[in-house]
């Protein structure tokens, strides 16, 4: 099984283009599912070997029943079932196996949780919370701009090189899940802000070596090479504590607020699933849901008989 789930990552890797967050996540899941299937022995580390033409629907079951019992999350639960019938639908394509037998296992019924999204006047204030008269506040406001003014996900964002943007049109070529690639615009702060940051990008190319300088990443962290997803998700947290009055906000929470300005604004559902870069339209709609929530809310507090 260790063979065929090193091909399963190399598919992900260079064929679906999945990013490390996602591999690591797929890693995680499949690493437990064949820790279940045959534990290592404590003394030598040896596993006795796994035929997966013998998994059936009644082992996988078996295993999420286990799961349940050591009161992991549905949703965690949902994502390792998500990742199974990801793996074995590789291996039905490359010949291993006729049928998915995850595909006879019934997915957690989850609680839907609405985006946490921001104000339009909280999100400004956000946005303009680093300092531009340093490199890396003007680094950092160009990144905060270009999320909330494209909608892009983080992965996204770090795979994107200086040759993507076009500063004359205004718009950025993003390179999405299985390298699906759309043409998104970007407004006036946005693009003043990366200006901004092109004139101090050559100081951080000077603080790599010469072996692992990339000068085809836009963005890059004070060492010179290209900057990590991890290190958005940290610099948003740091201005998270400067900034008074906002809470329990993520890089993604951006685009999050990208979407229900749109949509708050009479912008078309499907031309926001097209921004976005969502395969099915079903996903986008959960927007519709947080412009109601927020439209009970105004009217509760505005209406005299509500």
């Amino acid at each position: 099984m260790e063979h065929l789930l090193a091909q399963f990552f190399d598919h992900l890797r260079y064929e679906r283009n999945a990013s490390e967050h996602t591999l690591r996540n797929y890693a995680i899941d499949l690493g437990q599912f064949y820790d279940y299937l045959a534990p290592a022995d404590p003394r030598t580390g040896v596993r006795r070997a796994v035929d997966v033409r013998q998994i059936d629907h009644l082992t996988i079951r078996e295993w999420l029943a286990q799961l349940h019992a050591e009161k992991k999350k549905k949703s965690s639960i949902a994502r390792k079932l998500a990742a199974l019938r990801t793996f074995f639908q590789f291996l039905i394509r490359e010949g291993v196996l006729e049928a998915n037998p995850a595909k006879l296992v019934s997915t957690p019924r989850l609680e839907k949780k609405l985006p946490h999204c921001l104000s339009v006047e909280d999100v400004i204030r956000f946005i303009e919370t680093p300092d531009i008269s340093t490199d890396l506040g003007k680094r950092d406001r160009a990144i905060l701009e270009i999320l909330y003014g494209t909608g892009m996900r983080v992965s996204e964002l770090v795979r994107l090189n200086v040759q993507d943007v076009d500063f004359r049109q205004r718009t950025v070529r993003i390179t999405g899940k299985r390298r699906k690639q759309r043409i998104v615009p970007f407004g006036e702060p946005a693009l003043h802000a990366l200006l901004q940051y092109m004139t101090v990008r050559d100081n951080f190319l000077r603080n790599a070596p010469l072996a692992q300088r990339d000068e085809r990443a836009l963005f890059l962290n004070y060492q010179g090479t290209r900057i990590t997803t991890r290190s958005v998700g940290r610099m948003v947290d740091k201005y998270i504590e400067l900034c008074a009055g906002i809470h329990n906000i993520s890089p993604h929470s951006l685009r999050h607020t990208f979407a229900t300005h749109l949509l708050d604004n009479g912008a078309d559902l499907r031309d926001i699933q097209e921004l976005l870069g969502h395969a099915r339209l079903s996903t986008t709609q959960i927007y519709t849901h947080v412009s109601m929530e927020r439209l009970i809310e105004i009217y509760d507090k505005s209406h005299p008989k509500s």
